[in-house]
């Protein structure tokens, strides 16, 4: 049995490995020059050739490799990998379902005590779910099976934060950072990824802004970098730049990430926002219609419907927001994985406001990060709930996120709490953050302020 496992384990590895190389050396042949430095240190943003029918035929090839051999367990990790790679490029649910697929195939086949790569797809497919008590599970698992290497605590300080165990973030990124000195590669843009987003949710723009430059550079310095990691980083500069009301560099990022990758869908919505927040309604209209025609999520429908109407077109309006209940409604992992954008939308339109309030309440059992009780604490006061709103949107403060959204349900609450001088603070720095930070609820905070 164990020599025909390794017959079996060395032929498809041998296989898998004559795909990669030709994957590979059609990336590397066609590599593009980087430019000259053009933006904090950063490379000049270039066309990269697409992967897609390359990924797509290796797709196939695994596909069918796993029905001639249901007991390939190495073909199962890498067509999980693949079906990871393309649910980040596309949005589609479709992916995360047949990546789950997989990898429950393969530790069927190895448990995890031999089969890492596994347990390794498994974890980021339970994290992309949002299941991130059994992410974060496996992920100590996975320290425990392989120890001495920084990956696992990729995916566990990734999920502690989703939780809101920051101090356990912390530890774990710190230990990632310490396995990880000395090398280079992706694994150090890994690295990098990270560090940048606890920076931002401790309020350290800077620091995000120079933690995500050095992902940046390190991921162009590759032998056929990936477009989709180049383009990630390029989305969240534009993200960290908008959330501090830099529309100039914010819509230059995302111009980079859609030059490295066209239509690139967080990039495209990402466009969306920062044209109409520079006053481009029509511009802002014509990028969320891209956006939500290559994936309809909630988030881009409902921004999509805030647009027309503020354009008068309140019939489109109404079709895009009947949309985003609908979509949160397909399946049950739609329901598990937009339950907030759901609850948001709800609570910001002022309808299902008892439904929105217990939703976000049912995750803050599970899932006690600081954006899960800023959801709790905005739909708790449009519920009329206004204590438990000001229990939670302190714990939504705790960090000191440089979030304006936040500060805006900060605001709101203590005014409608009576607390006039706290809540024109909140409102204050709220709009001296970002103060387009959206087309509907950003006049409501002026107006708000204006009250006062």
């Amino acid at each position: 049995m164990k020599k025909k496992m390794y017959r079996r384990y060395s032929a498809v590895r041998w296989i898998v490995l004559v795909v990669a190389l030709a994957f590979g050396a059609c990336n590397s042949s066609r590599r593009p020059e980087i430019g000259g430095r053009d933006r904090v240190g950063m490379a000049s943003a270039v066309a990269m050739p697409s992967d897609s029918a390359a990924v797509a035929s290796a797709i196939r090839f695994l596909e069918n490799r796993v029905k001639l051999d249901p007991e390939d367990h190495i073909a199962y990790n890498k067509l999980g990998g693949y079906y990871l790679q393309r649910l980040r490029e596309t949005g589609s649910l479709t992916y995360l379902e047949l990546a789950s697929k997989a990898a429950n195939a393969s530790l069927a086949v190895l448990p995890p005590e031999h089969n890492t790569d596994g347990l390794t797809v498994l974890a980021q497919v339970e994290y992309a779910e949002h299941d991130f008590t059994a992410a974060r599970d496996h992920a100590k698992r996975l320290a425990d099976l392989d120890p001495g290497k920084s990956y696992p605590f990729h995916t566990l300080g990734d999920s502690l934060l989703e939780l809101g165990d920051y101090q356990g973030a912390a530890a774990a990124f710190s230990q990632m950072e310490r396995l990880n000195a000395g090398f280079q590669g992706l694994t150090s843009v890994a690295v990098d990824q990270r560090l940048a987003r606890y920076a931002a949710l401790h309020g350290d723009i800077d620091q995000a802004q120079r933690r995500l430059t050095r992902a940046l550079n390190a991921a162009l310095a590759q032998t056929g970098p990936s477009r989709e990691t180049i383009a990630w980083c390029y989305w969240q500069l534009g993200e960290v730049a908008f959330s501090a009301g830099q529309y100039e560099a914010a819509e230059d990022y995302y111009n980079r990430a859609l030059t490295t990758f066209p239509d690139y869908f967080r990039a495209v919505a990402g466009l969306g926002r920062v044209r109409a927040a520079r006053g481009d309604l029509a511009g802002g209209i014509a990028q969320y219609e891209r956006a939500v025609q290559i994936v309809p999520d909630p988030s881009f429908v409902a921004a999509l419907g805030d647009l027309y109407r503020i354009a008068g077109r309140e019939a489109d309006a109404a079709q895009q927001y009947s949309l985003v209940e609908q979509i949160g409604h397909l399946s049950k992992i739609n329901g598990v994985i937009y339950n907030r954008q759901l609850a948001t939308f709800f609570a910001d339109h002022d309808i299902n406001t008892n439904e929105a309030y217990q939703n976000a309440s049912r995750e803050f059992e599970a899932r006690q990060d600081i954006y899960g009780a800023d959801t709790l604490a905005w739909t708790a006061l449009k519920a009329g709930k206004l204590d438990e709103a000001q229990l939670a949107i302190k714990d939504a403060l705790k960090l000191g996120t440089k979030d304006a959204r936040i500060l805006f349900h900060a605001g709101m609450i203590a005014r409608a709490a009576g607390n006039a001088s706290a809540a024109k603070e909140y409102l204050q720095r709220a709009l001296q953050i970002n103060p387009r930070f959206d087309p509907l609820q950003a006049p409501v905070a002026a107006k708000a302020l204006e009250s006062l």
